[in-house]
């Protein structure tokens, strides 16, 4: 018996651990795929095409942000430029309180002459390059009067382009306390916040809205009129201690609040990803971990065609048509469908999802003649089944991965004689229908 029990025993064991062999717990692949020896206390990556999110690390933490804060005041230079507010060419006359923050010790900056003009290009290329302070404030001036007039467009900026946990106080990312006694905004020791998404999401429209920002931001070295020449805080472009072959953006931040923080920006083959390393360990540990997160990304993911283009959805290939000389018509997406997703054959995990455009059907849920081919019925996207994803950085992210469903053929709208008798028709068969139910109610 007491051998029977222990067959019985082990054979109930090799059940167990092949059974564990086949079972798939998604919390458990996310908590491995969380594993990559970052130092970082919080991390993303993004697909820069889409905003979809593909890594995460604590990334609704609010955080010091330090000097990636400059890219929102990038933003609104570049948006200035844009709205012909300034030009490149714009003169700026430093001030005093301007030069005297440019020589102030221990903070990044190139050095800037009181009374003097510089170009608008010449304090961006500063700001973007070597993360100049003072060239940063120079520039806020300009657009707005002052640093403090300046801070409410930042905070304004960022509602609008979606930012959902964030505060800025200046716009250089220092401590107030090292502002030389000028705080815009809060008190000596505010300093700008944000989480990893959000960081994220400035980054990726940044790069959407003013793509000419990378022609600054991957300068690796930036020589000034003061004959100096200065590096680029982001060691890993071209030439520097970390090159990462493929990097080209975008900013790095540090204080003792934020720690060591990295915005990276990488393209290979065609595929761009946005990086966020906040609160690492050290200037020279950001890169390290941010090498660690591209190298997951192009190692673990890839840009999958999930549908072709001309797909037609299983089951909706016409759509009733009224009035017109055929009662349905043909439809099918008009592009392919691209996402980026896991090399281990996850894009099978994706299903489509038909939206027909409601304003263009009538109360019976009929489009109406005449309907041109190649006119626009709806979209097509797709959907993860299990819904294990970590979505995209907008809410309306999923737009980057729609196609236009469209009309496959034309048809034309019945002449009047046809709707005539068709009305007719329907007329007769009302009347037969009724006739019909009142005799059945005679048995």
């Amino acid at each position: 018996m007491k051998r029977i029990t222990q067959i019985s025993l082990v054979f109930t064991l090799l059940f167990v651990l092949v059974a564990s062999q086949f079972s798939y717990n998604p919390r458990t692949a996310k908590a491995a795929e969380d594993n990559l020896g970052l130092k970082a206390d919080a991390a993303l990556i993004v697909d820069a095409k889409t905003g979809k999110i593909i890594y995460e690390k604590n990334a609704n933490k609010v955080m010091g942000i330090a000097s990636m804060s400059k890219m929102m005041t990038e933003y609104l230079v570049l948006d200035a430029i844009e709205d012909k507010k300034i030009s490149w060419d714009t003169p700026v006359k430093i001030n005093e309180y301007v030069h005297n923050l440019s020589k102030a010790p221990n903070l990044s900056n190139v050095g800037l002459t009181q009374g003097e003009e510089y170009k608008v290009k010449e304090l961006y290329e500063a700001m973007a390059i070597y993360s100049g302070n003072a060239a940063t404030v120079a520039l806020t001036e300009k657009i707005a009067g002052s640093e403090t007039n300046f801070i409410p467009l930042m905070n304004k900026k960022g509602k609008e382009l979606g930012l959902k946990h964030f505060k800025f106080v200046n716009a250089t990312g220092l401590s107030n306390k090292d502002l030389l006694g000028h705080f815009p905004t809060g008190d000596a020791n505010d300093e700008n916040v944000m989480t990893a998404k959000d960081v994220g999401l400035l980054a990726y429209r940044l790069l959407k809205d003013h793509p000419q920002a990378l022609d600054y931001a991957s300068i690796s070295k930036l020589k000034f009129r003061d004959g100096k020449t200065y590096p680029n805080f982001n060691w890993m472009l071209p030439g520097l201690i970390y090159h990462y072959d493929g990097v080209d953006g975008l900013k790095t931040g540090s204080t003792d609040f934020a720690g060591y923080a990295f915005a990276g920006t990488v393209k290979r083959n065609g595929q761009r990803y946005i990086t966020i390393v906040m609160k690492s360990t050290s200037k020279a540990q950001r890169f390290v971990d941010a090498a660690k997160l591209m190298n997951y990304a192009y190692d673990s993911f890839k840009k999958t065609q999930i549908l072709p283009a001309n797909y037609v959805v299983k089951g909706k290939k016409t759509l009733p048509v009224a009035k017109g000389k055929e009662d349905s018509v043909k439809i099918k997406s008009k592009s392919a469908i691209d996402l980026v997703v896991k090399n281990n054959g996850e894009e099978k995990n994706y299903t489509p999802q038909l939206v027909i455009d409601k304003s263009k059907l009538n109360k019976d849920g009929e489009l109406t003649a005449p309907i041109k081919k190649g006119e626009k019925i709806g979209y097509l996207t797709v959907k993860k089944k299990d819904g294990s994803d970590y979505g995209f950085l907008n809410k309306d992210g999923d737009k980057y991965v729609r196609s236009d469903v469209v009309a496959a053929e034309t048809v034309e709208k019945a002449n009047w004689f046809a709707l005539s008798m068709h009305a007719i028709g329907g007329f007769f068969a009302d009347v037969w229908d009724s006739a019909s139910s009142a005799v059945k109610g005679w048995f």
